[in-house]
């Protein structure tokens, strides 16, 4: 695993989070990707699914926020989101990572979840990367390396350990937005 791959998907995950390009991120930063996100599924802002997207998205920003000794009403500059979620990545463990990021693919799980099985199928999959800006012909192939044990379809913990890998270099789609 490479720190250096890791820095340099962090800041751009900063860069794609700093929605109002103010150079810091904010709680109205996280807002805004959880709204971006939504809208992408054409899902309604006041729909349940989107309610709890945006109420893990705000989770996520509270977490980072307390982590980096700053308020939840205040900011974090870029440095301070890279020394929080590369401390997230590589010291803190994987429970501390799912505990921080679970709320958050659990909610995307919500608003492609068709079948309201709490599993993702390829179908399904496919609308999550589009939503989130990949192109739709590299999503089976995704699929196929997040689906790890076979079966067809992708939990809460499979898809956990994709937006871990992607940071570690292991797997070069996004799925995270």
């Amino acid at each position: 695993m490479s720190t250096e791959i890791a820095n340099d998907r962090l800041k751009k995950r900063f860069e794609k989070w700093d929605t109002n390009g103010s150079g810091v991120l904010d709680r109205g930063d996280f807002e805004g990707e959880a709204a971006k996100i939504a809208e992408s599924f054409g899902k309604s802002p006041d729909s349940p699914e989107v309610q709890a997207l945006n109420g893990a998205f705000q989770g996520l920003f509270d977490h980072l926020a307390r982590e980096a000794g700053a308020s939840e009403q205040g900011s974090l500059s870029q440095d301070q989101f890279l020394g929080v979620t590369g401390n997230l990545i590589f010291s803190k463990g994987e429970a501390d990572f799912n505990r921080a990021l679970g709320p958050v693919v659990q909610a995307l799980i919500g608003l492609c979840d068709q079948n309201a099985d709490g599993k993702i199928n390829s179908e399904e999959f496919a609308s999550w990367l589009t939503a989130v800006g990949v192109e739709p012909s590299r999503a089976q192939g995704v699929f196929e390396q997040v689906d790890t044990n076979g079966n067809g379809e992708l939990s809460q913990d499979e898809l956990l350990a994709a937006v871990r890998d992607y940071h570690y270099g292991r797997l070069d789609v996004e799925l995270l937005g």
